[in-house]
């Protein structure tokens, strides 16, 4: 079956040769590329429904030169590509004298007459606008050699890990191959096997941060079709960290840090702790939910949902914070010694002290005793004294002793809770936060090393 093909294509070849000579003196004459196309594309000895007649398969050189990136916002996963296409191959059919003035022949306005490679777009999205005729270029040189680029502008459908968004790196990827012809009558590969793209010196960006690019032949997962020559891109772009630490990042640790304030404030100030932590979660809760509205939609817990739930949670913390110091504070002290609040606690014990010390006085030893070692001894409660009060001292003799400690007072309480969380809270945030961002910056790092 293979070799009556052959012989055909040995003959066209042969036929194609006897014409080129044979027509040689109408391109020496000095005629102009359209009446050079003309000749050349006569139905008599060119058909576009025919392959290139050459010996092996139509290699097609292909090459990619990128000319702006574009996304419609930072936290989009659709990004706008726009590139030209350039396809070179070789057509013996197309050969023309060298004694034409002519280096190349443009053949814009033949491009309907002429064979093309059917190259066909996978995986990419959508085309942004329809192309028209300015968006390609035609070039035919003597030695038969066609050079064929367009404009493409895609909208490239983009893959993230939005579970650690924002620091994903969006991969997008197309592919292009050939519609109907098989990898024996047409095989793609890259011109002078390049491994990444060419960049215009004028290359535009918009959101668009691309930090990897890559060109190869079609892997099992990008050819949908395995017995069709196929050539795949893969752009990885990533995030503008610095957009999302000074719009959501930063002001997130300023509001979660101010609720802290409160902890170095009077037990007591009322109106300044409450105004403090309620302005806080407020402030939080308004910026949260502006930058959330532009963020996408997913199901599944993100970094930003750790992030919102964590700070909320400190923010909440240091309000109820608040509210114990404040019930604790207020709560009657069990030794009946009530503490007004904004006044001096020494000054409003004074005259429980001085009804005391009046008892110590009024005592037959006239003072608290000391024992042989010099200490003072302490008055104490002695069950054998029944219910009248006892004036000996500790060591006097008494059967069954049981020493009086009062219970510390809800003030110093208070005071002591907030103390603790002037330490707690800060602490357990700075190790939040070291977690956070260690954490997910590990995900990016490993995922750029893919």
């Amino acid at each position: 079956m293979g070799q009556p093909w052959m012989l055909v294509r040995a003959a066209a070849i042969l036929l194609v040769t006897r014409q080129t000579l044979a027509l040689s003196d109408i391109f020496e004459d000095g005629k102009s590329d359209k009446e050079i196309l003309d000749n050349l594309l006569r139905a008599t000895r060119y058909d576009k429904r025919l392959l290139p007649p050459v010996q092996e398969t139509v290699k097609v050189d292909v090459s990619v030169l990128l000319l702006s990136l574009a996304s419609p916002d930072e936290s989009s996963l659709k990004y706008e590509v726009e590139f030209l296409l350039q396809q070179q191959w070789f057509d013996p059919r197309l050969k023309y004298s060298n004694q034409s003035r002519y280096d190349f022949l443009n053949a814009i306005h033949h491009h309907n007459d002429i064979w093309l490679p059917d190259t066909y777009f996978i995986m990419h999205g959508d085309f942004k606008d329809p192309l028209i005729p300015m968006h390609f270029s035609l070039r035919i040189y003597r030695n038969g050699t066609v050079f064929y680029s367009m404009r493409r502008h895609l909208i490239l459908s983009c893959q993230g890990h939005l579970n650690i968004f924002p620091f994903d790196d969006p991969e997008c990827s197309f592919s292009l191959e050939s519609i109907s012809y098989e990898m024996k009558s047409i095989k793609y590969v890259w011109k002078n096997d390049e491994d990444v793209l060419k960049k215009s010196s004028s290359l535009a960006t918009l959101n668009a941060y691309l930090i990897k690019n890559q060109t190869s032949e079609c892997n099992h997962k990008n050819n949908w079709r395995g017995n069709y020559s196929c050539l795949g891109v893969r752009l990885i772009f990533t995030r503008d960290r610095a957009f999302y630490f000074t719009t959501v990042f930063i002001p997130g640790i300023i509001l979660v840090t101010s609720s802290f304030i409160t902890f170095w404030l009077e037990w007591n100030a009322v109106p300044a702790r409450v105004m403090i932590g309620v302005t806080t979660m407020l402030n939080f809760f308004t910026t949260s939910n502006g930058f959330r509205s532009t963020l996408p939609v997913v199901s599944n817990l993100t970094a930003m949902n750790v992030w919102d739930g964590v700070c909320m949670c400190f923010i909440y913390a240091s309000l109820l914070e608040f509210v114990c110091v404040n019930y604790v504070g207020r709560k009657r002290p069990l030794h009946n010694v009530v503490y007004r609040p904004g006044e001096n606690p020494v000054i409003q014990r004074l005259p429980a002290v001085l009804s005391r010390i009046g008892i110590i006085l009024a005592s037959p030893l006239g003072d608290k005793k000391r024992d042989s070692t010099g200490v003072a001894n302490e008055i104490v409660s002695c069950t054998n004294c029944g219910p009248n009060p006892c004036t000996h001292t500790a060591n006097n003799g008494c059967a069954a002793e049981v020493r009086k400690k009062e219970p510390p007072h809800p003030i110093r309480v208070a005071k002591t809770i907030d103390v603790i969380a002037r330490i707690t809270f800060p602490t357990a945030f700075a190790v939040f936060l070291i977690f956070f961002f260690y954490h997910y910056s590990s995900y990016t790092h490993s995922d750029s090393q893919k």
